[in-house]
């Protein structure tokens, strides 16, 4: 621990080392935080949050007098003002920054409310997380004190009337501790961070490649499995490790890391160890606490409030929309092996807000989740029930079975005469007959699903495959103007999104 005494300010050390109590406690403490924070607001006069307060339970009495929110409601009643300036709307003070995020599929970007205080609980769970990999047998701690390159969006923000905006990984790096600039171990700098051009960004960073001793990478895997073939490239090498060899570690997040491990592997001299994060646009709500397990460890000590609804047919409709009145459960009341919508409610004013994600818990004791999917992401044309989840476990064992790459694909839902059938479009270099292909996905999603396996004996006809190279889904990207930082290709793809897709490949035929 003498790395972390000798870095790190003691207020963050302190905030650190929070003494540990049970779920509930924990997360309680934190409602009554954030609701005393935000007593005095707009929304906490109006929704009576020192009657919460006074409560004898107030999980209940908060779950009774406010209401859920999606993005569209609470901006349209709520965020707006704070864009205007106006202070003490939904959280004390003036909102000075926005995440600009749009999912995967939206049209338009949504603005984010970023408040300082959010910024420092971020990086208060990144350093625990940081120190979670103390625990770690069999990697290198040395890497622990070598370089960090995070690739995310530009830190130069867009200025609006009152605020600045842009991507979330340029806000958060943007407001990177001094110490830990001063260290030198955040790369690749201020300067190149602020290059908003993904390309000429890209070129700074192979370029200056030689001058870092890199312990991390940190990104999206597609733009950084991009950023080292340049640099295996560029300077003729058998893999990144000549180049870099104290590379040891590797944080994810926002998409599965399954697809794109064999492509990774390829551009290596030794084994990395992936370490996944759930850092939304809206908090740092879990990370991977422990090795050779799959689930990430909710932070219920650090200003996020967590409700879960239950994600079935009697809390949301057919295109992923929750009820106004759905069923909403707290930590405590949570089961495991059962998918759930995430509400939370943070220090940057949002309040019992559905941020599109749906989760599952694989370990309640230690409050241990994955990432299914997105609410409006699922498949569920016949009652099929497909997650994410299913197909990012389907492409896996796919690709292991053929000996293929699969960096990146989506599914589609389409009409197979008076019944439906899946549409999948897949992206590998490799050689593959897609007839092929489309079998083994669909015998492995039987095997992992089986509503799925009963509805493609009834109303799911059929399961296709187009084969694509790998620049053709970039390409899209780059034509969507969704190029690095926290852009990821969509892994379902429905109405405008669909339409735009299927006229960009027939330009491209």
């Amino acid at each position: 621990m003498a790395i972390f005494d000798n870095i790190l300010p003691k207020s963050v050390l302190n905030a650190l080392n929070l003494p540990v109590s049970n779920a509930r406690k924990q997360q309680i403490n934190v409602l009554k935080k954030l609701l005393r924070k935000a007593r005095f607001t707009q929304f906490g006069q109006l929704y009576k949050f020192d009657e919460i307060l006074l409560s004898r339970h107030p999980g209940k009495k908060f779950q009774k007098l406010v209401p859920t929110y999606n993005y569209s409601k609470i901006y349209n009643e709520w965020w707006y003002k704070t864009m205007e300036g106006i202070p003490d709307v939904c959280w004390p003070g003036v909102i000075k920054y926005f995440a600009l995020s749009s999912g995967t599929s939206e049209a338009s970007s949504k603005y984010i409310p970023i408040t300082k205080d959010l910024i420092r609980s971020n990086t208060i769970t990144s350093f625990k997380q940081l120190m979670s990999l103390t625990k770690y047998e069999n990697v290198p701690k040395s890497a622990l004190g070598k370089g960090w390159l995070m690739l995310g969006g530009s830190t130069q923000l867009k200025k609006g009337p009152t605020y600045y905006a842009g991507d979330l990984s340029g806000i958060q790096q943007k407001n990177i501790p001094f110490w830990f600039l001063g260290l030198g171990l955040y790369k690749p700098g201020k300067k190149i961070a602020r290059q908003q051009d993904w390309s000429k960004k890209l070129e700074e960073v192979v370029e200056n490649a030689p001058n870092w001793d890199i312990g991390f990478i940190v990104g999206v895997p597609a733009w950084l499995q991009l950023c080292l073939e340049q640099v295996i490239e560029r300077y003729k090498l058998n893999n990144i490790h000549e180049i870099w060899p104290n590379l040891a570690f590797y944080v994810h997040g926002g998409v599965a890391m399954e697809p794109y491990k064999k492509g990774f592997d390829k551009l290596l001299g030794k084994p990395l160890t992936y370490i996944e994060t759930y850092l939304a646009s809206e908090g740092f709500l879990a990370y991977q606490s422990r090795q050779e397990t799959r689930g990430m460890q909710l932070s219920l000590n650090n200003n996020i409030f967590f409700e879960f609804v239950p994600f079935d047919e009697s809390n949301f409709d057919s295109e992923g929309n929750m009820n106004e009145d759905p069923e909403v459960f707290m930590i405590h009341e949570v089961e495991e092996n059962r998918d759930y919508a995430i509400l939370i409610s943070t220090n940057a004013g949002a309040w019992r807000y559905a941020i599109g994600d749906t989760i599952r818990f694989t370990d309640k004791e230690r409050n241990e989740i994955i990432i299914t999917g997105r609410t409006k992401h699922f498949l569920s044309l016949v009652g099929e029930h497909l997650s994410v989840d299913n197909m990012n476990c389907a492409i896996d064992l796919a690709s292991g079975e053929l000996n293929i790459s699969i960096p990146e694909f989506t599914v589609a839902g389409v009409p197979h005469g008076s019944f439906f059938a899946h549409e999948w479009y897949v992206a590998t270099d490799d050689k593959v007959d897609a007839k092929l292909l489309a079998n083994v996905i669909d015998e492995k999603i039987k095997s992992l699903n089986d509503d799925y396996e009963v509805e493609r004996n009834h109303a799911l006809k059929a399961v296709t495959v187009n084969v694509l190279p790998e620049s053709m889904f970039m390409d899209f990207m780059h034509s969507k103007g969704k190029v690095g930082g926290q852009h990821k290709f969509p892994r379902v793809l429905k109405g405008k999104m669909l339409d735009e897709w299927k006229v960009f490949l027939a330009q491209h035929a």
